[in-house]
């Protein structure tokens, strides 16, 4: 018996599809090929290797990108459930199903189309999260990453990947480049990856707030997601023909207090937009208790206060302009609003 001869009644030499040519032993098992076989075809020189332990490529030469990311999900993946392999004679294709692990950090980002991030290629291991509790430890390729809490994955190129802001938070842990940190985080809110209140609740919950080089890369952050939330907010008032507000003011009340700050405000419909982009880091029942004292203060003196997420700014544009639309127009059956005085902020 050669090499190029069919191991099994299954058509391991038909491998064009890079999930088939990354078998674990449990799989290769399940095509017919016993263990004495595999390392046997392993052997130095020989047509197969093994990338991880229990994780083997069928073909000779260094893996690809590809086959690299689905040999340590293979490695993380629950055995039971790490590949489906076809019936013979179904012409299906071989369809893993990779439970309890996802892939995350830089690999992850750059699967998300990061330009920040190094290429598959060179990267020497794969961040791949698994639950707490799984036994396993990082070796070759693959580095395991314990969560008390599965992300829901992202499918990309048919593979599981953690969201970006998870991803960020699992890369952001394994950096102490400040300038790399900040790279990440500000191509992930001006590439529309992400708002920037879900990176930072992901940095928060992973504890990466205490490291100054993270804190400061997040303040630029936050600065960089209203910059281009306001932005947005001028485009959304040009391109559906509302009417044009003063923009960045603050509201007293003649010879008495401070209202407070409104990032746009039509005097004549007495109706304010402010843009919500509270940081996870403070308190957020307190801060939106401070939101709410404010709104109801505004609107006791008759003035529309409309609030809008960077979220919704970036998804829903229009339909942020219709809220708005509407606010400006029921205000003619509202009784006048009190006279304020309008500062520039």
């Amino acid at each position: 018996m050669n090499h190029n001869t069919p191991l099994s009644p299954l058509p391991l030499h038909q491998l064009t599809d890079v999930r088939r040519r990354v078998l674990t032993a449990a799989q290769l098992r399940a095509h017919g090929v016993p263990a004495a076989e595999t390392n046997e075809q392993c052997r130095a020189g020989g047509p197969w290797q093994q990338l991880l332990p229990g994780v083997y490529l069928l073909h000779p030469g260094p893996p690809t990108s590809e086959e690299r990311l689905n040999a340590v999900l293979l490695y993380a993946a629950r055995e039971r459930t790490a590949g489906v392999p076809p019936q013979p004679g179904s012409g299906e294709p071989h369809r893993p199903v990779y439970t309890e692990a996802v892939i995350t950090g830089l690999a992850a980002l750059t699967l998300h189309g990061f330009a920040a991030t190094p290429p598959l290629t060179a990267l020497d291991t794969i961040d791949v999260l698994v639950p707490r509790l799984r036994r396993l430890r990082s070796t070759g390729c693959a580095r395991i990453v314990r969560t008390p809490s599965m992300p829901t994955a992202e499918e990309v190129t048919g593979l599981p990947v953690a969201p970006v802001p998870r991803a960020l938070a699992d890369a952001v842990a394994e950096l102490s480049d400040a300038g790399a940190v900040r790279r990440l985080l500000t191509e992930a809110v001006r590439g529309g990856h992400c708002e920037p209140a879900a990176v930072v609740r992901e940095l928060t919950q992973a504890k990466l707030l205490g490291r100054p080089h993270v804190v400061d890369a997040v303040d630029s952050l936050l600065a960089e997601g209203r910059a281009i939330a306001e932005d947005r907010l001028y485009t959304m008032v040009r391109e559906y023909g509302l009417p044009d507000p003063v923009w960045n003011i603050d509201l007293r009340l003649p010879g008495g207090p401070h209202l407070g700050g409104l990032d746009a405000y039509w005097p004549e419909h007495a109706v304010a937009v402010e843009l919500d982009t509270r940081a996870p880091r403070q308190d957020e029942d307190a801060l939106w208790s401070e939101y709410a004292r404010k709104r109801e203060h505004l609107e006791r003196l008759g003035i529309t206060v409309v609030y809008i997420t960077p979220k919704k700014l970036r998804e829903s544009l229009e339909q942020q302009a219709a809220v708005v639309r509407t606010a400006l127009m029921a205000s003619t059956d509202r009784d006048p609003a009190a006279y304020v005085v309008v500062l520039p902020r």
